[in-house]
């Protein structure tokens, strides 16, 4: 009370002061302003002391500061308990173990390609035509022989049915159309290979040639793609070793079809990178529409799991030099207990000592608060 009068005789003090020199030559507004400014040192001032006055007050009488201990508004959150899943969280990439590069197998000019990159092709469609003009001189002019050597070899086998002639000349005559036929028949085998067909069906990715280009065997030409036999393969970091194997359910999300699949790690790989200390890891991915090679997924594996778990957000879980710590709400006053933690994952960490499920923490003002300090829980 005697303090609210002091506050208020200064005040009309000031205001007696103004009124005294009012023959100033400044505008209202400016006078006004002048006063305000005034009174606002002068209350600051106050405060000051008032504020220096609850100290000494308090470093006297702990009754006191205990009265006058401000209360911090506040909201809770419940320590749960349930089932607590961790899952290595990985970066992958699409592949196809139907990515292949398509070579020429003879040697000639490239007399068409009908297709084009991005273009999507059944098995067995032409992808190019390679010069065959030389091979089907060398048939037709085989196939004369041939014809030839069939015509002498029925006239000397009719002669020998007659025991006319020496079986000799019989043997000559069936040797040569044989071996005319067997050459005739690489002929048309390489004849065939002018001709590049798609093994499968897939999507052109590359034509690394062009109309009128010479080609030689094992030239690589088109890179191809298959449809199917699709799988994603990630990088894991060594530590995870004995942890991830063969058959373990993964959770594969791609972020730009926005589209979440189960599936499973079809193989692990046995080597790790020098260079980056990670293993391979290939998991199986079905058949999904708009899903293709080289496209980024996200994929989660379950690597730890808790059914009856103590869990609380992330977030709450604060560390000084003693180690974790947490504020409960124990008869409206927060309490600092240690807490010692487990696995973390999705904002939420398994607590592995404690705490009790059905504890109330301190939520929003969780930083703002201190070991017994009052609070005010906020009804929302």
């Amino acid at each position: 009370m005697k303090k609210s009068l002091t506050i208020l005789s200064v005040l009309a003090l000031s205001w007696v002061v103004y009124s005294c020199g009012g023959a100033s030559e400044e505008s209202p507004a400016e006078a006004k302003i002048t006063q305000l400014n005034e009174l606002k040192n002068q209350v600051n001032a106050l405060n000051t002391q008032i504020q220096d006055l609850e100290k000494e007050i308090a470093a006297i009488d702990p009754e006191f500061a205990k009265a006058n201990k401000k209360s911090i508004l506040i909201t809770t959150a419940n320590v749960e308990q349930g089932n607590f899943e961790h899952f290595v969280e990985l970066t992958g990439s699409v592949l196809s173990k139907k990515n292949v590069s398509i070579s020429s197998e003879t040697a000639g000019t490239i007399l068409e390609i009908p297709v084009v990159e991005g273009m999507r092709v059944d098995k067995g469609q032409v992808l190019a035509r390679v010069d065959s003009e030389s091979i089907t001189r060398n048939i037709d002019e085989l196939k004369n022989n041939l014809d030839l050597a069939t015509t002498l070899f029925e006239k000397q086998a009719r002669l020998w049915e007659q025991e006319i002639g020496t079986e000799i000349q019989y043997l000559e005559a069936k040797n040569r159309k044989e071996g005319l036929e067997r050459s005739l028949a690489s002929l048309e085998t390489q004849l065939a290979k002018t001709i590049i067909r798609a093994p499968f069906a897939g999507t052109i990715e590359t034509v690394n040639v062009r109309l009128g280009e010479l080609v030689q065997p094992g030239m690589a030409m088109i890179q191809f793609v298959g449809d199917s036999d699709l799988y994603i393969e990630a990088d894991v970091s060594e530590s995870y070793i004995g942890v991830l194997d063969k058959g373990d359910s993964v959770m594969v999300y791609f972020p730009n079809l926005d589209r979440q699949v189960a599936t499973k790690v079809s193989s692990v790989g046995a080597i790790i990178n020098p260079n980056n200390r990670t293993f391979k890891v290939e998991v199986y991915l079905p058949k999904i529409e708009n899903v293709k090679p080289n496209m980024i997924s996200v994929l989660k594996i379950k690597d730890y799991e808790n059914v009856n778990a103590t869990i609380v957000p992330s977030h709450l879980i604060l560390s000084d030099n003693r180690g974790d710590y947490v504020f409960v709400v124990e008869d409206d006053m927060a309490k600092k207990k240690y807490v010692k933690r487990g696995q973390t994952f999705d904002l939420k960490t398994e607590v592995l000592s404690g705490l009790t499920p059905g504890q109330i923490l301190v939520d929003k003002g969780f930083r703002e608060v201190g070991d017994n300090f009052n609070v005010n829980i906020a009804q929302l």
